[in-house]
């Protein structure tokens, strides 16, 4: 199973059932997938653990057929049934040293950061690469710290060498300027799977994206 990080892949999507217009799980992961996104986390807040479990089997399966990497946010146990590629957690959760006690040294574990310290602990930590965010407002996760702008963004590229994704309110109109402030990976959410055309929508942001980094 493919061990890619941010970096080796642009587009980084995270699912929310909530914002993909009534479709389902595996409607939208196969439009994203289709569409060359080569990791993608899973991320349900509402759901009850064996309903959580089921769509990461699927997941799990879809990923493997695809060759893309799959993510599962914050569930440890379900990341290790599904036997997926990685877990990412947040700064409030387990922390990285007792994960990777759980899940072993192959599997990635990301870890969002949202200031210069965390960026510098992670390393030690035994993260294998840094969430940096949110860049902009959200409103597709609850409990989120502040905006960090640029000015984080602009420090992790400059000064952290593990790999990191941007993430936090990015979208086609602003992901040129993500990009060109440093970030070679961008996280997306209601972009993606709250698009009427989900796999339309992975091309405006990769070309969009793209033009920045050449810019």
């Amino acid at each position: 199973m493919p061990k890619i990080l941010p970096g080796e892949a642009d587009i980084y999507a995270i699912t929310d059932s909530r914002l993909s217009l009534g479709r389902s799980l595996e409607e939208v992961a196969s439009a994203l997938l289709g569409a060359g996104v080569r990791i993608l986390q899973y991320r349900e807040k509402n759901l009850k653990g064996g309903e959580m479990l089921e769509e990461c089997r699927l997941l799990r399966r879809m990923t493997s057929e695809a060759g893309a990497c799959f993510i599962v946010n914050d569930h440890v146990d379900i990341a290790m049934l599904v036997e997926a590629d990685g877990v990412h957690v947040g700064q409030e959760d387990l922390p990285v040293p007792e994960v990777r006690k759980l899940v072993g040294p192959d599997m990635i574990i990301g870890l969002s950061t949202h200031e210069p310290q965390q960026a510098l602990a992670a390393r030690g930590l035994g993260a294998d690469y840094l969430g940096v965010g949110p860049i902009f407002a959200t409103q597709t996760k609850e409990d989120v710290v502040a905006p960090v702008g640029f000015a984080y963004l602009d420090w992790v590229a400059a000064n952290i060498d593990l790999p990191f994704v941007a993430i936090g309110g990015i979208k086609a109109h602003n992901i040129a300027d993500v990009a060109r402030h440093g970030a070679r990976c961008c996280c997306l959410v209601s972009e993606l799977v709250g698009a009427p055309d989900v796999a339309a929508s992975v091309r405006a942001v990769r070309e969009a994206m793209h033009q920045g980094l050449q810019g």
